[in-house]
């Protein structure tokens, strides 16, 4: 399991001005089966949103099917074919599409082709993006356990149903880390 090492952030917020994110900057976590690289920051846009950019290898689940209670996903894939379960639907967006996941909805996604998959990840309200955050430091922990999963996912009102993970792991034959 790779985690970059932690970086030094330098925070922006409004009253230092415009700035420009390179390709290469914000840090960059790797969980177990989707990379994390955090753009903007909640502390940095009064806590409207935050921007992930995920990259997911190809045909894999980047997360379990799981639930928001307090933020809204927006994806809009910048590369290769994402696919999505929406409540109880399928939906399949490629390059230049856009995907809402709303609060409140069961869902996951994951990249539905052979090659590499990019989605931008706006999260609003923000906050969400420490998830992640912590989530990185949890997976390179020496007695690290899917349980402790569960339970820093409650801390954020985020829950999973791994029944129905296994589901749709099997269903469109995709690959799992965690569950592996």
């Amino acid at each position: 399991m790779f985690v970059t090492p932690a970086i030094e952030l330098k925070l922006y917020d409004h009253t230092q001005g415009p700035r420009k994110i390179g390709p290469k900057d914000g840090k960059f976590v790797k969980l177990m089966s989707v990379g994390v690289r955090f753009m903007a920051w909640g502390e940095e846009t009064g806590g409207g949103f935050s921007l992930v950019e995920h990259p997911i290898a190809p045909n894999t689940l980047a997360a379990p099917v799981h639930i928001h209670e307090r933020e809204d996903e927006y994806s809009y894939v910048l590369e290769g074919r994402m696919g999505a379960l929406l409540g109880d639907k399928v939906v399949y967006a490629n390059e230049g599409d856009f995907v809402f996941k709303p609060r409140n909805q069961w869902h996951t996604f994951w990249n539905a082709g052979d090659t590499p998959c990019r989605i931008l990840e706006i999260i609003s309200p923000s906050g969400f993006e420490h998830f992640f955050d912590e989530l990185a430091e949890l997976v390179a922990e020496p007695d690290f356990s899917p349980e402790k999963i569960v339970a820093l996912g409650e801390r954020y009102g985020h829950y999973f149903d791994l029944e129905r993970t296994a589901a749709v792991v099997e269903e469109h034959g995709l690959h799992f880390p965690m569950a592996e």
